[in-house]
């Protein structure tokens, strides 16, 4: 699989996983646009790459029509209706669990997204029917797909053994599966089957809607059949940032989105001359630190924002925020807080048809609670929430949780459209903010852009202390700089590592050719018609 095409006509896609990758470039091949593209994308993803995503998550889509405007889809599911605080402390808990029943809280919500997609879809003159973009995604489920790197390592994880489902589907005699182990998912296939035939809706509101709500509430799930049918997803304006090439468009509120756009804010007062020295990387760290102070305390359920989070993208406020940051020492005021795993996908047409797509069951494998009659995968996005009345996320029924996951997308002056993103959690918007910067600002190729070391900063996957892990190619002076400068730097011991995302990328040109690149880090690529 390629990791970087270019020139294409008709169509590009680019994905973490080759088999979504090929789905995506089949439709555009048969006439289809960029977001049924992305629909037939999304379904395979969540077969293949099952411990990153499922259709027992949430998604979030930024979306460029070909007349210029960009609209989002927020894809999201709600706390269900049993979710209290006094629920989870009856069943002795000071806090949401992460694994488990009581952690498959929230409604899935990527499908209701997907349903919108193929509304928008159709609008801009799509034509596929619903059939043909899940076919791929059920001959897979049936047949089986090889077991990755990531999919073994998740499924050795201890905590996940003896949640209900799991083991039957995702483990073979109670032990993780060797990399390359073709396994199926049959339950899951039939699900799919099923919604191709009767209708994304039925996911929701019919048979399997049905069949999902039976099996939560047999494990004491606090999700029940009306949340199911409740769950709709919203077409909402996008929160953006001006730059002085582009304008960077992000998903607002329950999403972190915020955070990317406030690091590119504050990187481009900095001033900065070049990429990858010093002042790059400590600029693009000190930034992180102010975007995440602020993400905390102000990103919560949009019905219940303090105020707009516009009022943090104005240049009054950046300006303050960005006199804030010493040019060479460290802050040590805020760091990223925690795990995630996702994927993010893209994919563009000659049309000008843009597409940022993110899609994800929170931590690995999410809740771990495979339901045995549909198959469905239950995300443990609830897990967010806290227990506490007066903290910034309490857990209250209906109300969304908040999510790391944030699309990027770009309009820049020079007429390109470029959608891109990554998976990682809190790594997130560090990692958007080096693939922007060194691509649009530096204008490095995007493949390098991408293929480029990348750190990330906090208590994310695999560390347990808040320091600034950094890819081994750095220069080691430059590392030594930083630790003078107050980072706690730990170099990582590979020269590419997953842990620093998946990033990738797709390109509208103004020539109406069409570009994608994605990362060495992930089993994917990118590709064209």
């Amino acid at each position: 699989m390629n990791l970087h095409t270019a020139g294409h006509r008709r169509g590009v896609a680019c994905a973490p996983h080759h088999a979504a990758v090929e789905a995506g470039r089949a439709i555009l091949e048969e006439g289809g646009n960029a977001m049924e593209a992305m629909v037939a994308m999304a379904a395979v993803i969540a077969v293949v790459y099952p411990h990153m995503n499922h259709i027992g998550g949430d998604g979030f889509w930024l979306v460029h029509e070909p007349g210029g405007r960009v609209r989002a889809i927020m894809a999201a599911g709600r706390a269900g209706a049993k979710a209290t605080p006094q629920y989870y402390r009856d069943a002795g808990h000071h806090e949401v669990p992460s694994r488990g029943p009581l952690a498959a809280l929230t409604v899935p919500g990527a499908i209701s997204g997907w349903m919108l997609a193929m509304e928008g879809a159709k609008s801009l003159r799509g034509k596929m029917p619903l059939r043909v973009l899940l076919s791929e995604s059920i001959r897979i489920a049936k047949e089986g797909s090889a077991v990755s790197r990531g999919q073994a390592a998740g499924a050795a994880n201890p905590e996940l053994k003896g949640v209900p489902g799991f083991a039957p589907v995702f483990l073979i005699d109670g032990k993780a599966p060797a990399i390359g182990t073709v396994m199926k998912q049959t339950a899951l296939a039939a699900t799919l089957d099923q919604i191709a035939n009767a209708g994304l809706d039925d996911f929701y509101r019919g048979d399997v809607g049905y069949e999902i709500a039976a099996d939560l509430e047999r494990i004491g799930s606090p999700v029940t059949r009306a949340d199911l049918e409740q769950c709709r997803a919203t077409i909402a304006e996008p929160i953006s940032v001006k730059m002085q090439s582009s304008t960077v468009y992000n998903t607002g509120a329950p999403t972190q989105g915020l955070a990317s756009l406030i690091i590119l804010g504050l990187y481009e007062r900095l001033q900065v001359q070049e990429a990858d020295g010093f002042d790059y990387l400590h600029g693009l760290i000190e930034a992180t630190k102010r975007a995440f102070r602020i993400r905390d305390r102000a990103v919560t359920d949009p019905a219940h924002l303090e105020q707009p989070l516009d009022h943090y993208l104005t240049p009054t406020f950046l300006n303050g925020e960005a006199a804030k940051i010493d040019r060479k020492k460290a802050w040590r005021g805020q760091t990223a807080r925690g795990d995630a795993d996702t994927i993010w996908m893209g994919a563009a047409d000659s049309s000008g048809l843009v597409v940022s797509y993110i899609q994800s069951l929170y931590w690995e494998f999410g809740s771990g609670v495979v339901l045995p009659k549909t198959g469905v995968l239950m995300q443990n996005r609830g897990t967010s929430f806290s227990l506490e009345p007066k903290a910034v996320n309490p857990l209250e029924p209906g109300r969304l949780p908040f999510h790391t996951l944030n699309p990027g997308l770009a309009v820049l002056k020079d007429g390109r459209v470029m959608a891109y993103g990554t998976r990682g959690g809190d790594g997130q918007p560090q990692t958007l903010a080096a693939v922007y910067t060194r691509h649009v600002m530096f204008r490095q190729p995007l493949d390098v852009a991408i293929d480029a070391p990348r750190w990330v900063l906090g208590r994310t996957t695999g560390s347990e202390r808040d320091d600034l892990r950094v890819e081994a190619r750095f220069d080691g002076h430059l590392i030594d700089r930083l630790m003078s400068a107050g980072h706690d730097v730990r170099v990582l011991p590979g020269a590419y590592d997953d842990v620093v995302g998946h990033a990738g990328a797709a390109v509208f040109h103004p020539d109406r050719t069409l570009e994608a690149a994605h990362d060495p880090r992930s089993d994917g690529g990118a590709a064209g018609v």
